[in-house]
């Protein structure tokens, strides 16, 4: 079991199609608020981010920020956050992002959710992190990325015991307690 006390939440600046992925943010702000696990994510009050960091702090939850030193000279930053720091480059961003985590989660969101979600699964499929990580797979938007892992393992590029690498939920309590609860795949990634 791992002790999360703050996850870092990767998400989309924009809000997607229709309102469930909005709904699906604000749902996971609150469950996290509620279970008293502290949020890092992107900083920003744009899309599910801000709906994120909205519902979580609406909850007495506690939200730090870590945004671009350009995003935030463009008025991107979330006034009402606990904590806020700016760094100078993306890449400072993600090293701080996974330094703050205990745990992480990718909510739907475009190629810098996706890019920043796979850094982490790589570090942890390497041995150069040990922190468990999650799709939160609201109206089911990681099942074509699944597909894709389930490809890889079928032809032989990733063996089949990292498909569970990862944890994979739709509903947000499911997806913290398989977080908390969750075991390392400790096959090494070579394939002979």
């Amino acid at each position: 079991m791992s002790a999360i006390r703050t996850v870092a939440v990767y998400c989309g600046s924009n809000t997607g199609k229709g309102d469930a992925y909005l709904r699906a943010a604000s749902k996971l702000g609150t469950v996290l608020a509620v279970r008293g696990i502290e949020i890092v994510y992107g900083g920003t009050h744009k899309g599910l981010m801000g709906a994120l960091a909205d519902a979580a702090l609406a909850g007495g939850g506690y939200v730090t920020g870590v945004i671009t030193e350009r995003l935030k000279a463009k008025g991107h930053t979330h006034q009402q956050l606990n904590a806020i720091e700016a760094l100078p480059t993306m890449q400072a961003r993600k090293k701080r992002m996974i330094e703050l985590a205990d745990a992480f989660i990718a909510m739907p969101g475009g190629i810098g959710t996706l890019e920043e979600f796979m850094e982490v699964w790589t570090l942890n499929q390497l041995g150069e992190i040990a922190k468990p990580a999650g799709l939160y797979d609201a109206q089911g938007y990681y099942q074509p990325l699944m597909g894709m892992v389930d490809h890889m393992i079928a032809e032989q590029f990733l063996p089949a015991s990292h498909h569970k690498a990862i944890v994979v939920q739709s509903a947000p309590e499911a997806l913290i307690d398989g977080l908390v609860n969750f075991a390392p795949v400790t096959t090494q990634k070579w394939m002979s």
